[in-house]
């Protein structure tokens, strides 16, 4: 089963996560949490791992729409969006795809809301890839 939106962006971590926030904000998305994956790995467990925050992505009035259809939805939101470091020079950005609350619940009632986020969450990442950048 297919989960996830993704892009290989052209850039170092540090641009591609700032880029990141923006055009999610552009789509009419907020990040409400960002965890630091590496950051918390180091400490907890004194390992290291190429940066990689996960970013907790919600746009309120679909929220709202999909806790209406389905009341446990909570369970699966906000959208993450994860952007972590490649190799040299380059970042993938991926985004849960919103189809999968459909799928994992089997309620058709969330089809649009997630139709929606997709779209939105898919223009957030096509914003990000340069023309020249590899896709995986």
């Amino acid at each position: 089963m297919k989960y996830a939106l993704s892009t290989t962006v052209a850039a170092g971590f540090d641009e591609t996560l700032a880029a990141t926030r923006a055009q999610l904000a552009e789509v009419g998305f907020g990040v409400l949490t960002e965890i630091d994956l590496a950051a918390t790995l180091k400490a907890k467990l004194d390992v290291d791992i190429p940066a990689q925050v996960v970013l907790g992505a919600c746009r309120p009035p679909l929220a709202h729409a999909a806790l209406e259809a389905e009341p446990s939805i909570g369970l699966l939101l906000p959208c993450n969006v994860v952007v972590r470091a490649a190799d040299e020079g380059h970042t993938v950005v991926e985004a849960m795809d919103p189809g999968v609350m459909v799928r994992i619940t089997a309620n058709d009632a969330l089809t649009e809301v997630a139709a929606d986020a997709r779209e939105r969450l898919s223009r957030a990442l096509e914003s990000l890839t340069p023309a020249t950048a590899p896709q995986p």
